[in-house]
């Protein structure tokens, strides 16, 4: 069976970036990352969800996000998702999703999110609507 794991982001910095390294001096960079999500609902009221996601990068991409982000940035980070699992110190287990980061994107600090979700969706429209109109010629 095939398996398929990856997770493609847009949301502003909700923190600096906390830059460590590992025992073998790897860059290890974590931060959070929060997207909204806007809809109108059945009763046509505007309503909005916002959705924090805790991120890690190493290495070379570590060092760089470390440098150039900062909280409040807009930035699309594309990578997977990992499970991560640990004994707290009164004994409970503990675990939680991750998204470890393979690559990321400066975005216009400027521009919102969402005012930036939306040009990507119109963009995407557009391109349906001449696919189809393509998919329409008889030769």
């Amino acid at each position: 069976m095939a398996n398929f794991n990856k997770i493609m982001l847009m949301g502003n910095l909700t923190r600096d970036p906390q830059l460590s390294y590992t025992p073998n001096q790897t860059a290890v960079v974590d931060f959070g990352l929060a997207t909204n999500r806007r809809w109108t609902g059945q009763d046509g009221s505007q309503r909005e969800e916002t959705c924090f996601v805790d991120c890690r990068a190493f290495g070379r991409l570590a060092e760089n996000m470390n440098k150039y982000l900062t909280k409040g940035r807009l930035v699309f980070v594309e990578g997977r998702l990992t499970f991560d699992t640990w004994t707290a110190q009164d004994g409970t287990k503990r675990s939680r999703h991750r998204v470890t980061v393979e690559n990321f994107q400066f975005l216009p600090s400027g521009t919102r999110a969402t005012e930036t979700s939306q040009a990507v969706r119109s963009t995407h429209a557009d391109s349906e609507v001449q696919q189809t109109v393509e998919d329409d010629i008889p030769f």
